[in-house]
């Protein structure tokens, strides 16, 4: 089974990206070497990994990210923060905490969860650390 990963960074002027990949970590590189020079990383580095989830399935990761860019920037930090009780307050209509931590915390994710145990940060032209 194939594993994808849905990830939110955090960039230096304190916006976010949010993407989804099957390789989180050599991604991550990428972004942090500033591979490609059209991304929006690109010019905000350094970046921090706030976020990445797992899934088994890419249209359940697709359909993650999308929800995700979807959100206001409030939001997107709240959730980075794992601060509930903020996400809750900037949630509109059926997005709810408890809708977002089962899918979060759903299929293997909870491991991997807003950037434990991974390498979280780089600086600029390096890879993470």
């Amino acid at each position: 089974m194939k594993t994808y990963w849905v990830y939110m960074l955090q960039c230096f002027d304190g916006t976010f990206y949010v993407g989804v990949t099957n390789d989180v970590e050599r991604r991550f590189a990428e972004h942090c070497l500033g591979v490609d020079k059209r991304c929006y990383t690109f010019s905000r580095r350094p970046l921090r990994l706030v976020f990445a989830g797992e899934s088994g399935s890419i249209h359940r990761a697709i359909d993650f990210e999308k929800q995700l860019k979807g959100w206001s920037h409030r939001k997107k930090r709240a959730f980075a923060q794992k601060k509930l009780d903020e996400l809750k307050a900037f949630s509109v209509g059926r997005e709810r905490p408890e809708r977002i931590a089962k899918h979060c915390h759903g299929e293997r994710m909870a491991k991997h969860c807003h950037g434990e145990r991974r390498r979280t940060e780089c600086a600029g032209d390096e890879p993470p650390r």
